[in-house]
């Protein structure tokens, strides 16, 4: 099974920007779509952002027109840019299918700590 692996979270001040990494031991563009979720501690992970093997993205609301969701299926990533930071951006960020919670996703990574203070 792919293994993910999520890289680029940091500590950064409110307003501030950072772009988010994901890869796999093997092909993650193989089921379709790919997404960005994020939890906070006693929290679900929501997903956030999902694109398309066909490039068509999607946003939940409070994301909408400050991040952007990107692949480079060559590379065999995805990528987060994160505009405009505020402290609830504060959560560990995880990349899979918009259906791993029903099975139909890749191994988990270990995610990707963003703490954005003022």
């Amino acid at each position: 099974q792919v293994q993910l692996e999520e890289s680029g979270g940091a500590s950064v001040q409110t307003g501030g920007s950072l772009r988010l990494s994901c890869t796999g031991s093997g092909n993650i563009f193989s089921l379709y779509a790919m997404s960005w979720y994020r939890q906070t501690p006693g929290k679900q992970r929501d997903v956030i952002a999902t694109i398309t093997t066909e490039g068509a993205t999607d946003y939940e609301d409070a994301v909408k027109g400050r991040f952007s969701i990107s692949a480079d299926k060559d590379k065999n990533l995805v990528y987060l840019q994160m505009n405009s930071l505020e402290a609830e951006d504060t959560a560990v960020y995880y990349c899979n299918t918009p259906m791993a919670g029903h099975g139909v996703g890749y191994r988990w990574g270990q995610g990707t700590q963003v703490t954005v203070s003022s």
